[in-house]
């Protein structure tokens, strides 16, 4: 067993799995905490740990707090309430995807008590997050980094480095930004093809042998074909990431019309209470017959 005790604030799916991928590679799962506290109770019964009742808590049971909420309200929720209480000489890593400005402001409050922080953004779901295979993208300072990497490379096989907090959220807003307007796109194309009584499973080989090729293609294009949307990756966090790249893009006075776009498709999902449904769901609104009628 590995001496370093770990606790986790947001046991949510990645949350979760990251914390059994730990307890597998022989870290010290110390204690977990979540908003919904069965959800906490339970994975706490499954791994041997404690159920901590609140924030205080956590920090008082680890030498290492991963947090994994899901936006930056939830983020300056947990740091001001009580997660920072008693926290010095400790080691956080927010795994969220928040705004950059977040993520600056954590470490500004962590090294306020004497604790180090790290931003490790992940571009990975919740199967890579059960597997250690996280893309990981890294930001803040040096020092806090290569504590965090033993954890890390737990987590995923090669963590990067890319500077001082705030820039591994910029990376991966982009990230994001990119992959959902190739969701999008993948989704009219093939809602096209549909329409056109195109064999898909025929598309799909050769949009894999072209220029249509993309990673989206490989994971969730016969999803959008066969309407499986279970959830990866929910519509709602696509929504919200396109939109942190967008106030990226306004803070700097630059256009991006096709990521403005795809934002819309899924702020309309999200409006017709498909939010959770996986971001192939988008599909629904682009192939005819289906919930959006593909309708212009």
């Amino acid at each position: 067993m590995i001496s370093t005790r770990i606790g986790f604030a947001g046991v949510g799916r990645m949350g979760a799995n990251m914390a059994r991928r730990l307890k597998d590679c022989g870290f010290a799962i110390a204690t977990v905490f979540d908003a919904n506290a069965a959800t906490a109770q339970a994975l706490a019964k499954e791994l041997g740990c404690a159920s901590a009742k609140n924030l205080q808590s956590v920090t008082a049971l680890a030498d290492v707090i991963i947090t994994v909420v899901s936006d930056d309200r939830a983020m300056k929720q947990i740091y001001t309430g009580g997660l920072l209480v008693g926290a010095q000489g400790r080691l956080f890593i927010t795994g969220a995807t928040v705004t950059p400005a977040i993520h600056v402001w954590v470490e500004q409050q962590c090294n306020a008590v004497g604790a180090d922080s790290l931003e490790a953004c992940m571009a990975s779901s919740i199967t890579q997050a059960r597997q250690g295979t996280l893309y990981l993208m890294c930001g803040g300072k040096p020092a806090a980094f290569e504590r965090a990497r033993p954890i890390l490379e737990k987590l995923g096989e090669s963590p990067r480095y890319i500077g001082p907090a705030g820039q591994a959220a910029q990376v991966k807003a982009l990230v994001n930004m990119v992959m959902n307007a190739n969701t999008a796109a993948l989704a009219e194309g093939l809602g096209l093809g549909d329409a056109l009584g195109l064999d898909l499973a025929m598309l799909r080989e050769i949009f894999a042998q072209t220029g249509a090729r993309s990673g989206v293609l490989q994971t969730d294009g016969e999803d959008m074909q066969n309407r499986d949307h279970a959830c990866f990756f929910s519509a709602a966090h696509a929504a919200k990431d396109s939109g942190i790249a967008l106030q990226l893009a306004k803070a700097h006075r630059l256009r991006l019309p096709l990521a403005a776009a795809t934002k819309k498709q899924y702020d309309r999902m999200v409006k017709a209470g498909l939010g959770e449904l996986d971001k192939s769901g988008i599909a629904e609104l682009t192939f005819k017959g289906r919930r959006g009628q593909g309708r212009a």
